[in-house]
């Protein structure tokens, strides 16, 4: 999961995540800016977070539809 801590939907989605008993490893772009490369390679050219990369290899991007832009 790429995160960022100015994210709230990011903090909603690792709650989530938590409370269902979803394990996750997190990346946040603020500590590795390099990582938003790959961020914008998932979304299709958007820096934005929440963005999950499922187990199956699919994408999910925001939390529940919606995300933070930056």
């Amino acid at each position: 999961m790429y995160t960022h801590p100015e994210c709230g939907y990011c903090s909603l989605l690792k709650e989530e995540f938590e409370r269902d008993g979803i394990s996750y490893e997190e990346i946040d772009v603020s500590k590795q800016p390099e990582m938003w490369a790959e961020v914008q390679r998932l979304t299709g050219g958007d820096k934005m977070t929440p963005v999950t990369v499922m187990p199956d290899g699919s994408v999910k991007i925001g939390y529940k539809g919606i995300g933070c832009a930056f």
